[in-house]
């Protein structure tokens, strides 16, 4: 991990150094592309890294001075490379100074802890995605008039805000990649972890690249609030294991969330694009509703809703299960163990069913005594 001081030195260009320096590795990279903006030669380079691309100057009706506006074209791919960078130097700043103190004090197990730190990576991720996403939903009319989802497609114009943060989400899904290798992820957590993150890269992606980020901005803002509630939750949990009623609300968001978004779906691929005006494919003109390209897109969204309410009902079972043993093990510890009873003394000086003279002489001397 970076920005750390080690004891012991690995030796260079091994897998241990990279590991433990790929944070200052990447630093000095990314100060080289900003110490391009220096010179003459290489700064018509360094701002395809740094700024935003294609953008276009447009005249609205409703507003007498002009607007700019930006579209999407080949050099994002460096702009979004020069965001990944910026991505895991804050993910090694999140993991150095906020995510290990706080294991150093709950002094977690392997597992917990690494579930602990993929969960406070993303949930610092959700908050400030989802802030931001709902600074721009109120900002534009994509949450207030549904219609506008569709209307006017192809949207091939964003607004700076939003397609700045489709860059951010991409770089950031994307340099989840390495930092699989960078983090050791546990060889089983390998998989559960790429799959969400091909997911979000496949989606995102293409809701920029078929110009449908207006849908994709919607569908983005409830389904990270969501995910948000689902790791603050588990850092609670993983703090106090009695603190388990976040993740009531959650399930009750997610069923409501994944119901929103193939509502939202449907009512966009299978109502809306088919009655606009452009039909037809044309990549110049970034026009993609065709048939076949909205039923796909409408197909890939359904069965990730599917598998993802497959996985949650797993995990539902799972936690149930979980509980009705926890229960079933206290009941056993509370319940008293048998224990044989005592027989309380006889009264009146009888015994197994024999009676006792108070006093040790015998009834024969008793008699004797008496005659």
């Amino acid at each position: 991990m970076g920005f750390r001081k080690k004891n012991k030195s690995p030796p260079v260009l091994s897998h241990e150094f990279v590991i433990q320096n790929h944070a200052d590795m990447v630093s000095c990279l990314a100060m080289i592309i900003l110490l391009g903006l220096m010179f003459e030669v290489t700064a018509k380079f360094a701002i395809m890294f740094i700024t935003v691309q294609y953008n276009v100057t447009q005249v609205l009706d409703e507003k007498i001075e002009p607007v700019n506006l930006y579209q999407y074209g080949p050099k994002d791919v460096a702009t979004v490379f020069f965001y990944l960078l910026i991505a895991v130097i804050l993910h090694a700043l999140i993991q150095e100074y906020i995510l290990d103190k706080m294991n150093r004090r709950l002094h977690l197990s392997k597992t917990k802890h690494s579930k602990f730190n993929e969960s406070g990576q993303l949930a610092a991720f959700y908050l400030f995605s989802f802030i931001w996403g709902c600074s721009i939903l109120t900002a534009e009319e994509f949450a207030t008039n549904p219609t506008f989802l569709w209307e006017s497609y192809p949207h091939t114009h964003m607004v700076f805000q939003v397609k700045f943060f489709y860059i951010c989400q991409i770089a950031y899904w994307l340099h989840a990649l390495p930092e699989l290798y960078f983090q050791k992820v546990r060889k089983e957590d390998i998989p559960r972890q790429l799959y969400y993150i091909c997911l979000y890269v496949v989606h995102i992606t293409g809701a920029y690249v078929l110009n449908l980020h207006r849908l994709g901005l919607v569908l983005l803002v409830p389904h990270y609030l969501v995910e948000l509630l689902f790791h603050a939750s588990r850092l609670f949990y993983f703090s106090d294991e009695n603190k388990q009623k976040g993740f009531t609300l959650w399930a009750l968001l997610f069923v409501i969330a994944r119901l929103l978004t193939l509502t939202l779906s449907v009512l966009t691929f299978g109502f809306g694009l088919p009655r606009t005006e452009n039909q037809g494919f044309s990549l110049a003109k970034g026009n993609f509703n065709v048939l076949t390209i909205r039923m796909t897109c409408l197909a890939a969204i359904c069965l990730t809703q599917a598998w993802m309410m497959w996985k949650f009902i797993n995990f539902q079972l799972k936690k149930w299960r979980e509980h009705s043993q926890n229960q079933a093990s206290k009941k056993k510890t509370v319940s008293p163990k048998s224990k044989p009873h005592k027989r309380e003394p006889a009264r009146g000086g009888a015994a197994n069913g024999v009676v006792k003279s108070e006093d040790k002489t015998s009834p024969r001397a008793r008699k004797a005594k008496a005659s």
